[in-house]
């Protein structure tokens, strides 16, 4: 086995030499790494007209981030459903599905498409998602979704028709795999109870995860909001980022709607994408573990620069749920979301956990500002408050980007069937290569 390992490091670091390439060389070949700009702006590679993110106006000035769903701010949709005191998980589906918000009667259809929808094939939560658990239930909700087109006679149908009828059932069934995984996973690999609820066709997509998720069912109505406004922030965010990006490319190539939405949800799951409300979350329970006080600001900051310096927590040098690729003044889902989760926490009696994390979003955006001399405007990002959140619905970890996932799904399915309506070639970007020709080297010559 030593000799083994010892030859894989002679050849690893062979890999690692002839793969590296120069970090010059980008400007030299004028190549936006990671498809940004020096100004941290996405190079354009594609059109949309299902949402739109502003965080500069017409003159280059930096304004308060704007997310629009089909032209409509998020804010105004979100108080319109505070006003009314309704859920709005399935109406804001329609918008996006759609295109047009819906009427009363076309939301009630709608609702009742979703509702009967809700049920997996038979005896598949039994042979599938209770057959060899993964400790990572995201992986498992991606073995259960390739798995799902084996029950899908027209799996391959890629018709816009087809898709759309996929694009239901799934959505439909993204909450039921999330839950459902990761019961299987408590029960097999942490040894805990197993218990199966069945979804209630009455009830919201909010308050059926919070139904299927707790052992006796019961949650309050205040729980439920909060869970439907974070579902509903979390739903779509242009056709850049990384998962629905992704979502464009697999579907240019024409294959079906299981592959794509797999492809979606792998790369959702990196900690640099979907995965970062969780980092963000073990982030403030370590600051909390050590600060001794909480309303001392400048021993807040003091350990905010030990993160940024690499000498506490997971000693990467970021501070995680603090700064955004697109937005800068503000995210507008986190100002959204700030206000509900107020309400949450005073109903749980956790303000002065959250007067800690309103101080370390505070100050979080000077210290990084001071630390790297940065060009822009920092300011908190939905992540700093999601993972907060969760917790205190009582959401372990292990589904906090697995319910990411139940509410992007959305998104990227109508971004798939964008894609298919306008697609006529598969998306190909160029990459140029840096090499230099060799004269080949027979074998007994090397």
């Amino acid at each position: 086995m030593e000799v083994f390992m010892n030859l894989l490091n002679k050849h690893q670091e062979k890999m690692i030499k002839n793969s590296q390439i120069p970090s010059e060389f980008y400007k030299e070949y004028n190549v936006k790494k990671g498809l940004r700009d020096l100004e941290g702006k996405g190079v354009l590679a594609g059109l949309t007209n299902i949402s739109a993110i502003h965080s500069f106006d017409e003159d280059g000035k930096q304004i308060p981030g704007i997310l629009e769903y089909r032209a409509y701010n998020i804010k105004d949709i979100v108080d319109d459903l505070r006003k009314e005191g309704r859920f709005g998980f399935e109406e804001v589906t329609y918008l996006l599905l759609f295109g047009e918000l819906p009427t009363a009667g076309d939301l009630k259809e709608f609702q009742d498409i979703l509702a009967h929808k809700r049920i997996l094939p038979e005896f598949f939560v039994r042979e599938t998602i209770l057959t060899n658990p993964s400790s990572d239930v995201m992986n498992s909700m991606s073995r259960c979704l390739l798995a799902l087109a084996s029950y899908d006679e027209k799996a391959e149908d890629i018709s816009i028709e087809n898709v759309l009828e996929q694009s239901l059932n799934l959505i439909a069934n993204f909450p039921l795999l999330a839950i459902y995984t990761f019961q299987a996973y408590s029960h097999y690999r942490k040894e805990e109870s197993l218990y199966i609820h069945y979804p209630d066709l009455t009830l919201s997509t909010a308050e059926n995860i919070l139904r299927m998720l707790r052992p006796d069912c019961q949650y309050t109505d205040t729980e439920a909001k909060v869970l439907d406004i974070a579902l509903i922030l979390h739903m779509e965010h242009g056709g850049g980022n990384n998962s629905t990006f992704t979502t464009h490319v697999v579907t240019s190539s024409g294959t079906d709607t299981y592959a794509t939405i797999a492809a979606a949800l792998s790369s959702l799951k990196g900690p640099k994408h979907g995965g970062a409300n969780i980092k963000a979350a073990k982030m403030l329970e370590n600051i909390k573990q050590n600060i001794s006080d909480y309303h001392d600001e400048a021993e807040i900051e003091d350990y905010l620069y030990k993160i940024l310096n690499k000498e506490v927590f997971d000693h990467q040098g970021l501070i995680y749920g603090i700064g955004h690729a697109i937005y800068t003044i503000s995210d507008p889902r986190f100002e959204v979301f700030k206000s509900y989760v107020a309400s949450l926490v005073k109903e749980k009696g956790m303000e002065e956990e959250f007067e800690l994390y309103e101080k370390v979003a505070r100050l979080a955006p000077k210290v990084i500002s001071d630390h790297r001399k940065t060009y822009k405007t920092i300011s908190p990002n939905i992540d700093f408050y999601s993972g907060f959140v969760y917790k205190i619905l009582g959401i372990p970890q292990e589904l906090f980007t697995p319910l990411f996932a139940v509410a992007r799904v959305v998104g990227w399915l109508t971004h798939r069937i964008e894609e298919l309506i306008n697609m006529n070639k598969i998306i190909r970007p160029a990459y140029e290569s840096i090499l230099e020709s060799k004269n080949y080297i027979k074998l007994e010559d090397r």
